[in-house]
């Protein structure tokens, strides 16, 4: 493969895209458990929200290496700005790109799910804000949010709450208070996914001025709060199903349990940060796999 193609693809981080699309998937189950789902909404869905995460990934690479949060102290993987792989022009004119790619599909994605005028104005202008969102989080200010210690509300707020409600509603045109309750445990575990990676970057975050979380409270307090974020979502997700209880069935998802205990006992145990980058992918997936198990339980209950 060519080498500039792999290196966009790394730029690409796909990696991170199990953890966004088990947000929209989410929503777009429980709109399935609420008996209102449509298969052209669940795909456009799908494919905004991978054009956003992309988009995210680039504009954190540009960001991080504009303001110096990857330096020679950061452990993860490369960053294509900093290692001079990508020159800065490039990587500017693909944000540019796929903040363009975010808008069509999600202009289709408005069109296919037959809102009202009003809805879907509203709709635009959420989807325009997720944009200058996700490009902001690291660039486009004098100090980006994600460097004032705002990213972690941020991704719960859009990871959570913005992407499992906002994929229920384009399906189902109503919002059901119940449904805040499971967003809220995958905004939990979304940020738990950008914990870890502040706890690893930590040294060079400090460095460079970015006040995440782990800067701010420290190692110690982090997984304190690393804990609250897993096993809180978890624990909501269970009250969810005893408040819409159908089946037993709607409990498999508590299979995925072991999956969130390992990744917050290696996080706790693990003596240096730079064994922890693997355990940033453990948990998207292990969110991926808790979303589907989810929405197989819903499947199922529905069956029998």
């Amino acid at each position: 493969m060519n080498n500039n193609i792999k290196n966009w693809i790394t730029a690409f981080r796909l990696r991170t895209l199990p953890l966004s699309l088990a947000s929209v998937g989410m929503g777009n189950i429980l709109a399935y458990f609420f008996n209102s789902f449509e298969w052209n909404i669940f795909w456009f869905s799908f494919i905004t929200t991978i054009c956003l995460q992309v988009l995210s990934n680039l504009a954190n690479d540009f960001g991080d290496a504009k303001y110096g949060a990857d330096n020679d102290a950061r452990i993860g993987p490369k960053r294509m700005v900093q290692d001079g792989l990508i020159g800065a022009k490039e990587m500017k004119n693909m944000i540019y790109f796929f903040a363009l790619l975010s808008f069509i599909f999600g202009v289709i994605l408005i069109y296919v799910s037959n809102l009202s005028l009003l809805v879907s104005g509203i709709f635009l202008i959420i989807g325009i804000i997720s944009i200058i969102a996700a490009i902001n989080y690291t660039i486009g200010m004098k100090k980006p949010y994600g460097y004032k210690g705002f990213g972690d509300i941020s991704v719960f707020i859009f990871f959570g709450l913005v992407a499992v409600l906002g994929a229920f509603y384009l399906q189902a045109k109503y919002i059901d208070l119940d449904i805040f309750i499971p967003a809220t445990s995958v905004g939990m575990f979304a940020t738990g996914v950008l914990n870890i990676n502040n706890i690893r970057d930590v040294e060079s975050d400090s460095l460079a001025g970015k006040k995440s979380i782990p800067v701010k409270i420290g190692l110690d307090n982090a997984i304190i709060y690393h804990a609250l974020l897993l096993f809180g979502g978890f624990g909501l997700s269970i009250i969810f199903v005893l408040l819409n209880f159908e089946s037993i069935f709607q409990f498999i998802f508590v299979f995925s349990l072991p999956l969130f205990i390992k990744n917050f006992l290696a996080i706790k145990n693990v003596k240096k940060n730079k064994f922890i980058d693997p355990y940033l992918k453990q948990l998207s997936i292990s969110t991926m796999i808790f979303v589907i198990l989810f929405g197989v339980g819903v499947v199922l209950s529905g069956w029998y």
